[in-house]
């Protein structure tokens, strides 16, 4: 896949312990963003932070399941992530979306070697 120019970045900030059908929402974001041929998808793991509800989420030391801010960062043409979000409207039942133009320098898959 080629991806260069204008495009779109989906950032999606939800709590870790969402679940969507016993497993983490941001899992099945990802795997459905895949699925649907999507450039990438990203998930990443706060250490704090509140959303609407003004509730502190934070990570506690020698806890391995925390209520901590994750989020999911996608990037590819607007008309692709317009249509995924159908998908996202299913999935997120509280949280944050947005939506930003971004302009993409390098998109390239590396070696492993």
């Amino acid at each position: 896949m080629r991806l260069e120019g204008e495009a779109e970045r989906l950032t999606i900030f939800i709590e870790e312990t969402d679940q969507h059908r016993h497993q983490p929402v941001y899992a099945e974001i990802v795997q459905r963003a895949r699925k649907a041929g999507l450039a990438g998808a990203s998930v990443f793991r706060g250490l704090e932070g509140f959303g609407a509800s003004s509730h502190m989420h934070q990570l506690h030391a020698l806890s391995l399941t925390e209520d901590v801010p994750v989020v999911i960062v996608i990037v590819d043409e607007p008309d692709r992530i317009e249509a995924f979000m159908p998908q996202i409207d299913e999935l997120v039942g509280h949280g944050l979306v947005l939506r930003e133009p971004v302009r993409v320098i390098t998109y390239r898959a590396g070696s492993k070697g």
